[in-house]
């Protein structure tokens, strides 16, 4: 009798785990069904690409340097240069009055200073140690880079044109507002070719790749991709004995200033009121050329262009 009582407890044992078994499989089952149906449920977040509205640039005269390049009519008039909020030598925020001069439209490329070096058998750019297969950053439509202050005043000598002043470099990028950047004051991804992988670029990019990050005037890359050589001579302290019209810098220094950043920097010091120096001779994969031109020496064949 006590034999029958542990069998028919045994049957009843296995018989309930089964049904345990059985119901725990349900409901692990009901369990990973509610699971994918929440999952496919959520809507991933992803930043919208913002669209860039077509700006209209038509009415900054548009003129062809000898060079064959374009260049854009920036206006007389004040602007505010310099920051309060950044580094020592940004400061004062100053106001600064410009007669009407001629900027550049894009960035002097690697073919353009290739046609250079054929027609004055000048020497070939200094190529700077880069951490990379230099084949990447050496190609023609590229940013003109690995040259000096003196390759660079000397190309544009050649082209029947100068290196900017800082002030006149400072106006085309920001325009007559203390803008932070040549679009606004927020950075946003897809505005400028900087540091990271979020503008989608490694290295150097084609000059004019941002539409979305042209300046007031029209101008590309016043920000990130190479920065820009200019004609001035580096003082911390030139802001606070700046005239306040066409100031040309100092007379004296042992540093030339560069502007406008790189696809080394970061968004901070990609600003515009940022203000880089470096020894005259001194070559980088990051610096690069934008020439500027008096209107007095206009060249033919005014056109306007956007």
């Amino acid at each position: 009798m006590e034999n029958r009582g542990v069998l028919i407890g045994s049957i009843v044992f296995v018989f309930a785990a089964f049904i345990l078994m059985i119901v725990g499989l349900v409901y692990e089952s009901y369990k990973a069904k509610k699971q994918r149906e929440l999952v496919a449920s959520i809507v991933t977040e992803h930043k919208p690409v913002v669209a860039v509205a077509p700006r209209d640039f038509s009415m900054y005269k548009i003129v062809m340097g000898e060079d064959g390049r374009e260049m854009v009519q920036i206006p007389e008039g004040p602007f505010t240069m310099g920051s309060q909020e950044g580094d020592p030598d940004e400061a004062p925020e100053h106001q600064v009055y410009l007669r009407t001069f001629y900027m550049d439209k894009k960035e002097v490329t690697q073919g353009d200073y290739e046609r250079y070096v054929k027609m004055t058998k000048r020497g070939k750019p200094f190529v700077p140690v880069f951490e990379d297969d230099q084949s990447k950053i050496l190609k023609p439509d590229l940013p003109a880079m690995g040259i000096s202050w003196a390759d660079a005043e000397a190309y544009c000598k050649w082209a029947g044109k100068r290196l900017p002043t800082e002030a006149e470099w400072e106006k085309a990028a920001r325009g007559e507002s203390k803008r932070r950047y040549p679009w606004g004051d927020e950075f946003g991804a897809g505005h400028a070719n900087v540091d990271g992988d979020e503008d989608g670029v490694k290295y150097l990019a084609p000059p004019g790749s941002f539409e979305s990050g042209r300046s007031q005037y029209g101008l590309y890359d016043m920000t990130g991709n190479v920065a820009e050589w200019v004609a001035d001579t580096y003082d911390e302290h030139y802001y606070k004995k700046a005239p306040y019209r066409d100031p040309p810098g100092p007379e004296d220094g042992q540093h030339k200033v560069i502007r406008g950043g790189s696809w080394r920097e970061t968004q901070h010091n990609a600003r515009l009121a940022k203000r880089f120096q470096a020894k005259m001779w001194r070559t980088d994969s990051t610096i690069g050329i934008r020439c500027a031109k008096d209107p007095e020496e206009e060249p033919q064949g005014q056109r306007g262009k956007s």
